[in-house]
């Protein structure tokens, strides 16, 4: 197992230097990074905004680790994670983040609660320990009394949330997010982005949020903009301090 840096709130725990990517797409050479530099820290919440196509979801994919990178250096609490194997990534990951996608990805044939303590029993968490950490995460996204229902019983804002469950369920560093209120109406986004801040706050957890929406960027301490897979600039929306989430 990875030992990793201890991280305090405020301090950088996301880092990427230089980092290029490319695809090899009907022969030809797509240049999805060009040389992102970015930071990220402890405890802030960062959207990436740009137009379909500039690199936003191969940005995140490539700082989780779920993609390699072709050049440059991407550090996660102090870990470089090019360089780990493929098994002590995947480690990594189920023990330190979480995902929230836009389409859900829930097993229709499983209840709320068997959906979000599925990643505890595959990493090998006892049954009655996922079960119970499944509940606890139900609960934290209000939705303790929707366990037993299955995904086609819940409305489309109750089942991001309990993606959302499933996503903290490890009790992770950093989430990341790739459009999770896309597939949303306008309260429904509105609540999803109330509970993810209010998580923020409370649990000093950092989110990384891939969107187009403006209102979702709009709630994010920062907005990093993307064009054709570079940074080309970003906004301040509030001002991060790390001593309030520290204390929260």
């Amino acid at each position: 197992m990875t030992t990793l840096t201890t991280i305090p709130v405020g301090a950088p725990i996301i880092e990427a230097e230089n980092v290029h990517k490319t695809y090899s797409s009907d022969g030809n050479v797509v240049h999805a990074l060009r040389g992102v530099t970015l930071q990220v820290r402890k405890g802030e919440m960062v959207a990436v905004m740009g137009p379909s196509g500039c690199g936003k979801t191969t940005l995140l994919n490539t700082l989780s680790g779920l993609d390699s990178i072709d050049e440059g250096v991407i550090r996660i609490e102090g870990q470089e994670i090019a360089g780990m194997p493929d098994n002590a990534k995947t480690d990594y990951r189920a023990r330190r983040m979480g995902f929230v996608f836009q389409f859900y990805n829930l097993l229709p044939v499983l209840s709320a609660i068997e959906n979000v303590e599925l990643p505890l029993l595959v990493s090998g968490v006892r049954p009655a320990l996922a079960r119970q950490q499944a509940t606890a995460a139900l609960d934290r996204v209000g939705l303790a009394d929707w366990a037993r229902h299955r995904p086609a019983q819940l409305s489309g804002g109750q089942r991001q949330r309990v993606t959302i469950a499933r996503a903290l369920v490890n009790d992770p560093a950093i989430v990341w997010g790739d459009e999770p209120t896309g597939d949303l109406d306008s309260v429904n986004a509105g609540e999803i982005m109330d509970l993810i801040h209010d998580l923020n706050e409370t649990k000093a957890q950092t989110f990384v949020i891939v969107t187009h929406d403006q209102g979702v960027g709009e709630r994010c301490h920062r907005v990093i903009r993307m064009v054709d897979g570079q940074i080309v600039g970003e906004d301040q929306n509030r001002e991060f301090q790390p001593q309030a989430i520290a204390s929260a």
